[in-house]
């Protein structure tokens, strides 16, 4: 980890990354272009035959689900043989992957459909809701289900099968993670913010910078969210209450973009998609400390751990590939 930036130099990044209208924004940060391999990958490689866009991995049924486009569709591996056992076709685009409970289901946003698909586990077995525009992400809070509409600037409520409220969000809102209270962080990649709802009033909490180009949220005990800063290259912490806040950073150099957390271990896990590497930090008090990497598939855009087991699962996107990996 290399040396933290001064507090005024990460305050100004925060305050410039919420100015300007909608026309003068900056386009949403994306993964690098990752370089051809120059180390083997850790672990086992399996082909996929697809582009794979999202990954979720189930500690109850050890089954991990990845989104493939051309064709669209989910691929329910079994992630201790990395054996594939089911093809479930899905509507048009398939993005990122999160899990509703243990057990499931997957929560699948089909972007081109403006749909949201739930899978059930292990069956397979597909319903699709209607909601906004374009949806990007989809997250569980209690028994709802809320869905970053990228192209809506909206968060879709979804409840017992359908679309009960559309929450405004800042302008092109993607990543989604909820905490065990019911709040619910979403990141808008055009004005690089976090917005925290409560889960169960719809209220909005607030909203705060979020640095120069954030990509993916995950929720942390502690009631904290950690997002991946990739234009920033960094690892930022947020407080959710009782106004979401920045309370540290870590750099995290190579465009920082998939991200994953197992809870049991108190481990983080960040892709770096410059350099074909997965970043394995500990959970602390404050910011996480890193405590060391592992060499993926090219173009990890992806990561998912399954938390009874500790395995970690990367998604490479330039080859279709799925890796599946023992850490240490």
């Amino acid at each position: 980890m290399g040396p933290r930036p001064s507090r005024t130099v990460v305050a100004l990044a925060l305050v410039l990354s919420g100015c300007g209208s909608a026309t003068e924004l900056p386009p949403p940060a994306e993964p690098a272009v990752s370089p051809p391999l120059r180390e083997r990958p850790a672990g086992r490689v399996l082909s996929l035959a697809g582009m794979p866009e999202g990954i979720a991995a189930d500690p109850r049924t050890h089954l991990v689900a990845v989104g493939l486009r051309d064709p669209d569709r989910l691929v329910l591996v079994d992630g201790r043989s990395g054996r594939v056992v089911r093809r479930v076709r899905i509507a048009e685009s398939p993005r990122h992957l999160q899990l509703a409970r243990p057990g499931g289901p997957v929560l699948v946003p089909a972007e081109r459909a403006n749909a949201l698909v739930q899978v059930a586990l292990p069956s397979g077995r597909a319903t699709t809701v209607p909601v906004g525009r374009f949806p990007h992400d989809a997250t569980a809070a209690g028994r709802r289900f809320f869905v970053a509409n990228e192209f809506g600037d909206s968060v879709s409520v979804v409840e017992r099968g359908r679309m009960v409220r559309s929450l405004p969000a800042p302008v092109q809102p993607g990543g989604l993670a909820a905490l065990p209270d019911g709040r619910v962080g979403v990141i808008a990649v055009r004005s690089n913010a976090l917005e925290v709802y409560d889960g169960r009033t719809l209220r909005s909490l607030g909203r705060t910078g979020a640095g120069i180009g954030p990509t993916h949220i995950v929720a942390a005990p502690g009631r904290r969210f950690f997002v991946t800063d990739t234009r920033g290259d960094a690892l930022l912490s947020f407080g959710a209450g009782p106004r979401p806040h920045i309370f540290d950073r870590a750099n995290v150099p190579g465009a920082p973009y998939g991200i994953a957390l197992d809870r049991r271990r108190g481990r983080l896990w960040v892709t770096q998609t410059a350099f074909n590497r997965v970043v394995e930090f500990r959970l602390g008090k404050r910011a996480p400390t890193r405590v060391r990497s592992y060499p993926t598939v090219r173009q990890p855009n992806t990561v998912a751990v399954d938390e009874a087991t500790g395995r970690v699962f990367v998604a490479g996107r330039a080859r279709g590939e799925l890796q599946l990996l023992d850490p240490r």
